[in-house]
């Protein structure tokens, strides 16, 4: 089943936000479009982690500072500018968890654990949901973070290949492994369910 993303851009879309990027470079008041077309995209990727606005709007502040600041490192590599803050932002959100020592907030969507269930060959209308959202819940933060992007954010795998730092390949594998030990826990629930 192929996922379509809401957050992934065209090729022109992304010729032209690299324009902008560039000017950005140039005059740091360039980045202003940058800043207004991704405030909400960030505020709401760390917000589904932090689960507190005040802290989530504090994050994203950081993190388009620290974008700004670090412009001149920004490279184009054929995905959305997006990628590059959305890497930045997990770091911050890491960050903030390390500082507060917290935990991390997972916000499931019914809808992305349909998709779930049909990638795993299950029913997604059955009644093992709730099954799978405890799963969902327990995994590590590294597997975690792959199925929110694929499934609850509709990320193209080259996309959370780039915010990982991984290739489009090795985001592929980790997600249908982790899909492998996600179906596997299930039928386990299943049988003592």
């Amino acid at each position: 089943m192929e996922v379509v993303s809401r957050y992934h851009a065209s090729q022109k879309e992304m010729e032209q936000e690299y324009e902008l990027v560039k000017a950005a470079k140039e005059d740091p008041a360039a980045f202003r479009p940058l800043y207004d077309r991704y405030y909400e995209r960030i505020f709401l990727f760390i917000y589904q982690r932090m689960d507190d606005k005040d802290i989530a709007h504090d994050a994203v502040s950081q993190v388009f500072l620290k974008a700004l600041t670090n412009l001149h490192k920004y490279e184009f590599k054929g995905v959305p500018f997006a990628s590059w803050l959305y890497r930045i932002a997990k770091s911050e959100v890491y960050q903030i968890f390390r500082q507060q020592q917290t935990q991390r907030t997972v916000n499931i969507e019914r809808s992305g654990l349909g998709e779930m269930m049909e990638e795993m060959e299950d029913d997604p209308y059955a009644p093992y949901a709730a099954l799978l959202g405890e799963a969902v819940a327990e995994l590590e933060e590294d597997d975690l973070q792959l199925i929110e992007m694929r499934f609850f954010e509709k990320r193209p795998f080259k996309e959370i290949g780039d915010i990982l730092d991984i290739t489009e390949n090795n985001a592929k594998v980790k997600v249908y492994r982790i899909l492998e030990r996600l179906r596997k826990n299930l039928l386990a629930k299943k049988k003592t369910a």
